[in-house]
C-alpha cells in the first residue's frame, strides 16, 4: 500500500471546498455524474479514432444508493484512470483532465472544465473512495481514498470491469442523499438531458403475453434510465413537427398551458447555440413567470437565472438554451460577462424580432389574437431595448374598445384629424376597465373619438415610453381625465344651456354635498345634452404619480385621493329637472343621488354609502 499527501497550497483546502466551493450541497451529484459522462465522451472519442480496439460495449453510468451502508456510488463505463493518471488528477487539486485531454482531442465534445469538480464529493461525505481500471492494455485496477484531509491512500484492487466507481461515505450531516427520492429529484433536475445514458436503480415494465382470452400481463424489471440523450433542441427543426415541441413543453412544464409557439436556436458560428425557446401565454402574470429558461452546457444543467445571457424582457420566455460557449466560474452557478455572452443575447434578440415579424405578415389574425399576451413581451420589449424597439415598430399593435387592432406606426393617422390638441399633440384616449368606464366610453365613440383598450401590467410605461418618442408625437389621456375636454380641439363649441346665476345654483348645490370631501373639487361642463349629467374625473398629473408610486413600492408617502365631479349642465336632468324642483331637501337628494350615480360608475362607492345609494333606489320603484 502506498501512502502519500495531496499537493494543495494549504492544509485548510478541504473545508474551503465544503463551505465556499459551491453555493449548494446538492451539486456535487451534477459534478460526479458529468465527470462520468466526461470519461464515457473520451471512450467513444478514442473508439472512433480506432484507439480502443473492438466493441466498448455498455457505457451505461449508474447511480447507486446503499442507504444502509451509507453509500451513494457513481459508475461508468469510460476511459477509467492508470496510477499515473490518479496520482496526476486526483492529488492536484484544480489540474483539469479534461482540458488536458482537449489539448489532444480539439474537437471533442467534453463537459468538464474545471478539475475542482470531483472534490465537490467532500462537502457531502466523510469519505470517498475511487476504484477505477482503464481502457489501456495490461492497466491494473486501483483504488485511491480520501477521508477529507490533504491525506490519502492508493491499493490495488481486484476489478474486471473497465471504467470508475466513485464511492461517496455520506456524512450525517448530508445523510438526506441517502432517501432516494431526493436523489431522483437531483437526477432529474441536473442529469436529465445528458448525453450518454443515466441508470438509477430498476422500475416495473409490464407487457401483454399471448391474444384474446389466453392474454395475460406479465412483468419485469428494467433498468431505470432517468434521461433522454437525444434532447428536442438538439435536433433538427426539420425533422420536427409541432407535435414534437409541443410534448417536450409539457415535459418541461407538465402545469402550464400550451404555448402559443416556439423558436429553435440554431447557430454554430460565431459561437455555438442550440435551444427552444416558447411564448407562454401570460396574461398579466408578469413577475410568477420568470426562472423559466434552463440553461445547459452540452446537455448539462447549469442555471435558471439567465439575467445576463438572455435580455431582461425575453427571460418571461420559457425553454432551453444550451451553449458550451457560455463562461461559467468554478462552481457553474454563475455567468461570467464576455464577448460571446454579448453576441448570443443580440442572437437572441433578432431571432424573437424576426419570429414576431414573420407571424404578423403570414397571418395577421392569428397574431392579433394572441396579442393580448403577445403585447407582454413587445411592451417589454420596447421599454427596455431599443434595437428591438425599432423592430417592433412593423408588428406592435394598440387595440380599442370594440376590439379593432391598429398598428402603432399607422394609429396617428387613424385619429389626429379629430384628437389633435391645441399644442399639435395627438391625444391618445384609453381606458384600463372597459366595464366601469362603459358610459364614458359610449360618450367618446359618440363624439367621433377612438378609446384604446390599456389595462395590462405594463402599459403605464409603454405609454410615458411613447409620449417620449417626439416623432409620435402622442399624449396619452385616460377616459375619466379632467383634462381631456380641454385638450381636444374639435369643431363643436358647445354653450350651457344655463345662465351664469343658474350655473352658480347648480354648482353650490353640488359642492354642498361633494366639496367638503378632502381633495375634491366639482366643476361644471357644458356637454352634449344625451352624455352623463354627472361623472367623475381625476386629474391625470396626480393619478399618474399615484400609480407610478403603487407601481415602484415608493416610501414617500400615501398621495392624497384627488378627483372632480364633473356636472353636465347641458344634460336635462340638471338643466331642467334639478332646477325645477323648489324643495330644497329634494333637490339636494336628487343631486346626491346623481353624485352617488357617478361614484359608482367608478367603483368608488363603498360601505354605507352603497347601502344607503342602494336604499334610495329601491324606495324609487
Amino acid at each position: 500500500m502506498q501512502k502519500g499527501t495531496i499537493s494543495v497550497q494549504t492544509e485548510n483546502i478541504f473545508p474551503i471546498i465544503k463551505k465556499f466551493l459551491y453555493s449548494d450541497h446538492e451539486i456535487f451529484l451534477r459534478e460526479l455524474v458529468s465527470n462520468g459522462v466526461d470519461a464515457t465522451t473520451k471512450l467513444r472519442a478514442l473508439a472512433q479514432r480506432g484507439e480502443v480496439k473492438g466493441e466498448i460495449g455498455d457505457t451505461t453510468i449508474e447511480v447507486i444508493l446503499d442507504a444502509e451502508a451509507k453509500t451513494l456510488t457513481i459508475r461508468d463505463r469510460g476511459i477509467g484512470m492508470t496510477e499515473e493518471e490518479v496520482l496526476k488528477y486526483l492529488n492536484q487539486i484544480a489540474f483539469s483532465s479534461a482540458a488536458d485531454f482537449l489539448d489532444k482531442y480539439q474537437d471533442s465534445a467534453i463537459i468538464g472544465h474545471f478539475g475542482l469538480g470531483f472534490y465537490s464529493a467532500f462537502m457531502v461525505a466523510d469519505k470517498v473512495d475511487v476504484r477505477t481500471l482503464s481502457w489501456q492494455k495490461g492497466a491494473k485496477a486501483i483504488q485511491w481514498s480520501c477521508e477529507g484531509s490533504p491525506d490519502y491512500t492508493l491499493e490495488k484492487i481486484d476489478k474486471a470491469e473497465r471504467g470508475t466507481d466513485i464511492v461517496l461515505h455520506i456524512n450525517e450531516e448530508n445523510k438526506e442523499f441517502l432517501e432516494k427520492y431526493r436523489v431522483e429529484s437531483l437526477l432529474e433536475k441536473y442529469c436529465k438531458f445528458l448525453p450518454v445514458e443515466i441508470q438509477f436503480g430498476t422500475r416495473t415494465e409490464y407487457e401483454t403475453i399471448g391474444e384474446g382470452e389466453d392474454a395475460k400481463e406479465e412483468s419485469k424489471e428494467v433498468p431505470n434510465i432517468i434521461n433522454d440523450t437525444h434532447p428536442l433542441w438538439k435536433k433538427s427543426p426539420t425533422e420536427l413537427k409541432d407535435e414534437d415541441y409541443i410534448k417536450f413543453y409539457r415535459q418541461l412544464y407538465p402545469m402550464s398551458a400550451e404555448p402559443m409557439f416556439w423558436i429553435h436556436l440554431n447557430i454554430d458560428y460565431p459561437f455555438n447555440l442550440t435551444g427552444i425557446l416558447y411564448f407562454p401565454k401570460l396574461g398579466n402574470a408578469v413577475e410568477t413567470n420568470r426562472n423559466k429558461i434552463h440553461l445547459y452546457s452540452n446537455q448539462v444543467y447549469v442555471t435558471d437565472d439567465v439575467r445576463n445571457i438572455v435580455p431582461e424582457w425575453l427571460q418571461l420566455l420559457h425553454g432551453v438554451i444550451d451553449s458550451p460557449d457560455i463562461p461559467l466560474n468554478v462552481s457553474r452557478s454563475y455567468l461570467q460577462s464576455d464577448a460571446n455572452v454579448k453576441k448570443i443575447n443580440t442572437y437572441i434578440t433578432k431571432k424573437v424580432g424576426d419570429k414576431l415579424q414573420d407571424l404578423f405578415k403570414t397571418d395577421r389574425p392569428s397574431f392579433e389574437k394572441k396579442w393580448k399576451d403577445l403585447g407582454v413581451f413587445v411592451k417589454y420589449g420596447v421599454v427596455s431595448d431599443e434595437d428591438f424597439q425599432k423592430r417592433a415598430m412593423g408588428f406592435s399593435l394598440l387595440e380599442n374598445t370594440k376590439g379593432e387592432y391598429t398598428l402603432l406606426a399607422d394609429y396617428k393617422d387613424k385619429i389626429k384629424d379629430k384628437q389633435t390638441d391645441k399644442h399639435g399633440k395627438v391625444v391618445c384616449i384609453y381606458t384600463n376597465d372597459r366595464d366601469s368606464n362603459d358610459a364614458l366610453i359610449k360618450a367618446a365613440y359618440n363624439r367621433g373619438y377612438d378609446v384604446l383598450l390599456l389595462d395590462s401590467v405594463l402599459d403605464n410605461h409603454w405609454m410615458q415610453h411613447l409620449e417620449y418618442r417626439s416623432e409620435l408625437g402622442f399624449l396619452f389621456v385616460r377616459i375619466d381625465s379632467d383634462s381631456l375636454d380641454n385638450l381636444i380641439q374639435t369643431d363643436e363649441k358647445r354653450e350651457s344651456a344655463l345662465s351664469e346665476d343658474e350655473q352658480t345654483t347648480v354648482k353650490g348645490i353640488f359642492e354642498k354635498i361633494a366639496g367638503a370631501t378632502p381633495g375634491v373639487q366639482v366643476e361644471l361642463h357644458p356637454g352634449a345634452p344625451d352624455d352623463l349629467p354627472v361623472h367623475i374625473t381625476r386629474p391625470e398629473f396626480m393619478r399618474r404619480m399615484k400609480e407610478m408610486q403603487s407601481m415602484q413600492g415608493m416610501g414617500m408617502g400615501e398621495l392624497p385621493d384627488t378627483y372632480n365631479v364633473v356636472v353636465n349642465s347641458n344634460n336635462p336632468i340638471v338643466a331642467t329637472k334639478l332646477l325645477a324642483e323648489k324643495d330644497e331637501s329634494a333637490r339636494e337628494n336628487l343631486a346626491k343621488y346623481l353624485y352617488n350615480l357617478a361614484l359608482l360608475h367608478q367603483g368608488m362607492l363603498k360601505g354605507e354609502a352603497l347601502t344607503g345609494f342602494v336604499e334610495q333606489s329601491l324606495a324609487k320603484v
